[in-house]
């Protein structure tokens, strides 16, 4: 909707009403997961039968909460080891992938910056079934062939930690580098004639001015690796994130320790999305 153009009283009541069925659309379903974590009842389904704590805080033969399922706090462990790997190698592979296509000047330059994107346009499944195909191919030819095995070509966190650096390096990199292309390279200039090497240059000056972004896009890998699904479904082996745990319990049946799990998970996707959304202002 374009500001400037003169609107009539009932479109701008129509478009706002869209506006609204659109935002509940959106949010019902997040909304009624959050009440029925709430529910008296061991089904998550109506009838209400009253406000309770028991699915996260309970410990009784018939219900075990949320803090004190060792299944679900085991995989919450898990995707924190992985959130945090997988951040940490996007943010150095991406700060380095910034400087390389904002800085330097080579052959194939855009062909390599359309081959980094192909990741993100690629779908998870197939992303992460390419991934397990081709380490499970070399584990087989050492093992074959070598008698060496190479367990860790084999499904498991390393695996899993790849299929998400893989797409989520190249989203941190478009972070950075956009936040690098408004940087003054005179400013790297002047520290080199104060006497500083171009590494002192670059650490004194050139990384301050990129840590909000760089902080902005390790809270959005830390986050979308912590909820990813679709990938790490095809690399997951013994040690399962949690949301692989939340999809294995799903197909036994719906309970309300897996609303409650959904809803700390909403409320920390919303905080990380904030903390992120500010650093960014800040810069």
């Amino acid at each position: 909707m374009i500001a400037t153009l003169p609107l009539t009283r009932r479109f701008r009541w129509t478009y706002a009403a869209y506006v609204l069925v659109f935002f509940v659309y959106l949010a019902a379903p997040l909304l009624v997961v959050g009440v029925f974590a709430f529910n008296d009842s061991r089904f998550p389904a109506l009838p209400w039968q009253g406000f309770t704590l028991d699915w996260f805080i309970a410990n009784t033969p018939e219900r075990t909460g949320l803090i004190h399922d060792r299944g679900i706090i085991r995989s919450v462990g898990v995707s924190a080891l992985v959130a945090g790997c997988v951040t940490f190698l996007a943010v150095t592979l991406a700060t380095l992938n910034a400087f390389l296509f904002e800085r330097c000047q080579f052959p194939g330059k855009n062909l390599l910056f359309i081959l980094m994107l192909l990741p993100l346009v690629i779908p998870g499944v197939i992303l992460g079934i390419s991934i397990l195909i081709f380490a499970s191919r070399i584990a087989n030819y050492f093992d074959f062939n070598h008698d060496i095995l190479l367990d860790m070509l084999r499904p498991g966190l390393l695996l899993v930690v790849l299929g998400q650096f893989a797409f989520l390096s190249t989203i941190a990199t478009l972070v950075i580098s956009a936040r690098l292309r408004t940087f003054d390279v005179q400013l790297e200039e002047a520290a080199r004639n104060l006497g500083a090497s171009p590494l002192t240059a670059v650490l004194t000056v050139t990384l301050p001015f990129l840590a909000p972004a760089m902080i902005g896009a390790g809270l959005i890998c830390f986050l979308m690796s912590f909820e990813n699904f679709n990938t790490t479904l095809m690399l997951v082996g013994s040690d399962a994130t949690l949301t692989i745990t939340l999809f294995s319990r799903l197909r036994e049946g719906a309970t309300p320790v897996l609303n409650a799990v959904s809803l700390l998970l909403m409320l920390g996707s919303m905080l990380l999305a904030l903390l992120a959304v500010r650093v960014q202002k800040r810069a």
